[in-house]
């Protein structure tokens, strides 16, 4: 699944390649059979396209897979070795533990001058510098240095000849002329190594950018196996592709001004990689409601009826599908969408039209049928009885009833809401029972009376 964390970066590198008539390049890093499936590849360039990066755009390049490269990763580690840049080593780690005492310390460089050439089972170690520092120049974290001595002797080749990812990676980025890195700052720690290789294979490092973790209330690294990550789950509960875009590119940077609310378009514009906060970023689910509902009250009643299709059909709707009718859900359509931040909520607040009874909710009934409801329900159902059938006529009647018992309509029409949709909250009831229409309008107050009466 597309993880947010990967969408926002995704958004960034798509940012900044429009803005610079540059190219947006998908490469699926496959070398890991145990992680590599095609409809997960299928997945990532869909959610891609959902957030408006498109393989129809010119600026899309991709998908590129890493695994379809090996015979150069591995050219490329001999080229190393070649130079002397890079040596065999047939250390095991149980002997690096032995020499150094401990597990934290990393090789000790015992195979750099002794000259191994390949054989199976020897690993090929780069060899670092002794002295100085690699200076990673990134736009968000500035120029931060990593002392070599720091840096062990790390493995590019395996023991059975097969490149490890942080060769392939280098390899890939110079072979897809990669000018700009945009990702997470977890990447950070590998980038003077990556650099290295860079400057090792006789190439200009591109620009960095390392990209502020998102993290969850608790202030904790967003994982997917403790929170919601995928976003292709919070598309599926009904937030809509461009809220998340709008979203998902504020989690650390800022156009500035007061105005949140941007398109896609005017946001890719104003980007800015150096202004990204460095920051952790907080993921917080109510202000990407609140950006939603924003984005479904800015559709038209068409398009928030088109949106809604997905809700209003199994697994998610609890009616038949021949109860289901389209006219009356056109009818009810915008006074959900002024009510709805997520578009997965539509169904509780429409089932009671396209069911047979209303919904049985027991603390609903228990908070509005109390002493004094039965008589405002059978007063309700004598008036409704020959009433006009039509939204004033129908609150004019209530507000009689209301004023006989010395009530205020909200107080009123608390036992009439439950008795025809089952919940104490919901769409407005005039409106509502007048596309619920006369007769089933009155079989439902008469249920009700006759549980009240129970």
């Amino acid at each position: 699944m597309f993880h947010v964390g990967g969408a926002r970066s995704a958004l960034y590198n798509w940012a900044v390649a429009r803005q610079s008539g540059g190219t947006f390049v998908l490469r699926i890093e496959d070398t890991d059979a145990a992680r590599n499936r095609p409809e997960w590849t299928d997945g990532i360039i869909g959610a891609l396209a959902s957030i408006g990066i498109s393989q129809a755009d010119p600026a899309f390049e991709g998908p590129y897979f890493q695994s379809q490269n090996a015979d150069r990763h591995r050219e490329a580690a001999q080229r190393l070795y070649a130079s002397g840049h890079a040596y065999y080593c047939d250390c095991t780690r149980e002997q690096v533990q032995e020499r150094t005492g401990s597990q934290q310390l990393g090789y000790d460089g015992f195979c750099r001058e002794r000259g191994l050439e390949y054989a199976q089972g020897r690993a090929l170690r780069f060899r670092t510098p002794d002295e100085g520092a690699t200076v990673v120049v990134d736009l968000v974290r500035g120029e931060p240095a990593f002392p070599n001595s720091a840096i062990e002797d790390f493995v590019i080749a395996r023991g059975d000849g097969s490149p490890v990812f942080l060769i392939a990676n280098v390899v890939d980025d110079l072979a897809e002329g990669i000018t700009q890195v945009i990702r997470g700052e977890e990447h950070l720690s590998n980038t003077p190594k990556q650099q290295l290789l860079w400057e090792a294979l006789g190439a200009t490092p591109p620009v960095w950018a390392h990209l502020p973790v998102i993290v969850n209330e608790k202030r904790q690294k967003l994982s997917k196996r403790r929170d919601k990550v995928a976003l292709e789950d919070y598309l599926a509960e009904g937030y809509l592709p461009k809220a998340m875009v709008n979203y998902l590119m504020l989690l650390g940077w800022g156009p500035g001004g007061d105005m949140e609310i941007r398109p896609q378009e005017e946001l890719e514009r104003l980007f800015r990689v150096k202004d990204v906060n460095g920051s952790s970023a907080f993921f917080d689910v109510k202000k990407l409601s609140a950006f939603n509902g924003a984005y479904v009250r800015d559709l038209s009643v068409d398009e928030f009826i088109e949106a809604c299709g997905p809700w209003l059909t199994e697994p998610y709707a609890t009616w038949s599908p021949e109860s289901f009718d389209a006219a009356a859900f056109a009818a009810v359509a915008p006074l959900a969408q002024t009510r709805i931040t997520v578009l997965s909520e539509i169904t509780k607040y429409v089932d009671w039209l396209f069911l047979d009874e209303p919904v049985d909710d027991e603390a609903s009934w228990t908070k509005a049928m109390k002493p004094g409801a039965e008589a405002i329900t059978k007063d309700t159902r004598e008036r409704y009885a020959t009433a006009p059938w039509d939204t004033d006529s129908l609150k004019t009647a209530l507000e009689e009833v209301a004023a006989a018992h010395g009530l205020k309509l909200g107080k009123a029409q608390a036992p009439v809401r439950v008795a025809v949709t089952g919940r104490t909250v919901g769409l407005p009831l005039f409106e509502s029972l007048e596309v619920l229409g006369r007769e089933r309008t009155l079989a439902r107050l008469d249920a009700a009376l006759t549980r009240l009466a129970k």
